[in-house]
């Protein structure tokens, strides 16, 4: 198949190899987006009982909202970046912008449940892609020696909505009404539209190649590998996470009025965790970062195993919980670039679905590691989370043996 590599000009002035300054006003735009996709995607929690006293609808209805958007999500993030890479970058990134921003503009003036639920279904068909197409900025807006440092801030705009943004949209729907919490993000976003209309990069890299011939991607060993590694590792996280706050009050000894103040906390840890795994992505190239994580999710698994025993003291299942904390997005930036780098040098064609996979089998984590942490908290109890939480670590642990194994056959082949 014969791929056609159209390069427009770029009208903006960014010349990112010759900048000394990291965070330049595109770089900064970029992270703004991913806190404010991170900001409407989590406030959901924090203003539940608003909407639904609101709406007039039980508060488990609303709830149901937080995991159909997962579940939209993880199924159209991977479809909507192979369906994007058909077009100029700069032109499909602003229209999927918009569509947001009509999402978010919609929760702001739902007047029912179903139109609610629409309003979040919509904005959950283009997150998970706008989120793809961030990343394929970095070579031209930042330096090649910025790459991984730039994967992480990008992740990190949604630690820093968890600590910053929810708390705000929170106080705001406390004061003025959850819908004011929307038009929040809304302002936001079209000030952020603004300069990326006058600061984005317009250069486009399209390859012209069949929207199925893209999923091709998913036949590279690294992929699959790359993928178990993310889902387990997120439901690795997710199965005690998911639980956090009643883990606080019960065992942490932590009172409701203080809540906010551990999850906080948690979230400057979440935050670290996303930047300090920009240093890991720079550890080796292509899969080599991810697959030296295997003592990272060894030790993981090992604090998850003694949550347990931490639970019997207040003071130490503080210390565990912010140390978990850390761990949560280790994996995001050397995954990233595993994605990334593959697509790079077998098929340049499916690099926004390359930079899509990430997002999408993080989602698939979430929900297979809160289902089994229900189950586990019905059947066996809160005790219990920590050690089914090591397995899934232990399994993405032994996935990374087997990364390094590939990576090392074909670099041997290659050689």
């Amino acid at each position: 198949m014969s791929e056609n590599i159209d390069r427009t000009a770029d009208t903006s002035d960014n010349t990112p190899s010759d900048s000394r300054r990291f965070f330049t006003v595109p770089v900064v735009a970029l992270i703004a987006l991913s806190f404010a996709l991170g900001t409407s995607e989590f406030i959901m929690v924090g203003i539940l009982p608003n909407i639904a006293h609101d709406l007039d609808v039980s508060l488990t209805t609303v709830g149901n909202l937080v995991s159909i958007f997962a579940g939209v999500y993880a199924v159209c993030t991977p479809i909507g970046a192979a369906l994007s890479a058909r077009f100029p970058r700069f032109t499909i990134y602003m229209v999927l912008i918009g569509v947001f921003f009509v999402g978010n503009l919609l929760c702001a003036l739902a007047f029912n449940y179903w139109v609610l639920l629409g309003a979040r279904v919509v904005i959950a068909l283009v997150s998970g892609t706008l989120v793809s197409i961030s990343m394929t900025f970095a070579d031209d807006v930042t330096a090649p020696r910025n790459r991984t440092r730039f994967v992480a801030w990008v992740f990190s705009g949604f630690s820093i909505a968890s600590i910053v943004g929810v708390p705000l949209g929170t106080a705001i729907a406390g004061s003025l009404g959850w819908r004011m919490a929307f038009h929040a993000i809304n302002v936001m976003i079209v000030a952020l539209m603004v300069v990326m209309i006058l600061k984005l990069p317009r250069t486009s890299r399209q390859v012209r190649v069949g929207f199925f011939s893209q999923f091709l991607l998913f036949f590279d060993p690294r992929i699959l590998a790359g993928l178990v590694c993310v889902i387990c590792g997120a439901a690795a996280s997710y199965v005690f996470y998911t639980y956090l706050t009643p883990i606080l009050i019960q065992f942490g000894g932590i009172p409701k009025s203080l809540v906010g103040l551990g999850l906080i906390v948690f979230g400057v840890a979440c935050l670290i965790s996303n930047l300090t795994s920009g240093k890991l992505a720079a550890r080796g190239k292509i899969e080599q970062p991810l697959a030296k994580c295997l003592p990272i999710y060894l030790v993981q698994a090992l604090c998850l195993a003694l949550l347990t025993l931490a639970f019997r003291f207040s003071g130490a299942t503080l210390v565990m919980v912010v140390v978990l904390g850390f761990f949560m997005y280790l994996q995001n930036s050397p995954s990233q670039i595993l994605f990334l780098d593959v697509a790079a040098t077998s098929r340049p064609g499916s690099m926004n679905l390359a930079a899509s996979l990430n997002s999408m089998s993080f989602n698939i984590g979430i929900a297979v590691g809160a289902a089994v942490g229900g189950l586990v908290t019905d059947g066996l109890g809160m005790w219990w989370l920590g050690p089914f939480g090591a397995v899934f670590a232990l399994l993405a642990a032994g996935t990374c043996v087997f990364l390094g194994a590939v990576g090392a056959r074909k670099r041997a082949v290659s050689a």
